[in-house]
């Protein structure tokens, strides 16, 4: 399965194929026809693992928060949060490789109530300070249980952040909503009195790895 987010991409790129190998069978060269049927198959093979989307299960557990994002933790750290929460508040950053499934999940149930996008530069995502100066999307989301912040932020090769959110949408944990194409970071947010369920260099799973409790 791949996720819709994708097929504008993988329609250029597929595109961009079909006209590689289109002029490599024209070529009687072989030093310049084999790289370009290489290039061409690398082209539709990464294109087609970045894509995938395949199904989650969220675990069956009341007072969760499951990870929006599949990737490895780059630190877990108490913070002060003005943007939301306005309060003491822990986070959680996963970096995402260019090999993770990209697309993005609600990492709890409730009802969107701020949403932010903020232009910016585009360091390298596994940089502390990329939160705060990168091109990034903000979403808040209060629960029954609290409020919820989490960023999808763009890295120093990811430069396209998707989401299907607005202010007002009602959103089910585990749910897809966006993805950031080619790389690059997810924060999230909680109350510091959420229990912290990961460590940093974990590898977590989208819509599956509980982060925190609560």
């Amino acid at each position: 399965m791949f996720t819709k987010y994708g097929y504008s991409t993988m329609g250029v790129v597929f595109i961009v194929v079909f006209v590689l190998i289109a002029i490599s069978i024209f070529l009687d060269n072989n030093f310049i026809r084999v790289p370009l049927l290489l290039l061409s198959a690398f082209l539709v093979i990464f294109t087609l693992n970045f894509f995938r989307d395949p199904e989650r299960t969220v675990p069956n557990k009341s007072n969760i928060v499951v990870s929006p994002a599949d990737g490895r933790i780059l630190f877990v750290k108490d913070i002060l949060d003005d943007k939301f929460l306005n309060s003491k508040a822990k986070l959680v950053s996963i970096f995402m490789s260019p090999l993770n499934v990209h697309v993005n999940r609600i990492p709890i149930t409730g009802k969107v109530e701020y949403v932010k996008y903020i232009q910016g530069e585009y360091l390298a995502a596994f940089e502390d300070k990329a939160s705060e100066r990168n091109e990034r999307n903000e979403i808040g989301i209060t629960s029954p249980a609290g409020k919820v912040l989490f960023t999808q932020i763009a890295g120093f090769v990811a430069r396209r952040i998707v989401s299907d959110l607005k202010v007002g949408d009602s959103v089910n944990i585990g749910n897809r909503f966006g993805m950031i194409k080619f790389g690059s970071r997810v924060d999230i947010i909680v109350p510091e009195q959420w229990q912290v369920k990961v460590k940093k260099d974990d590898n977590v799973t989208a819509g599956e790895t509980i982060l925190f409790e609560y």
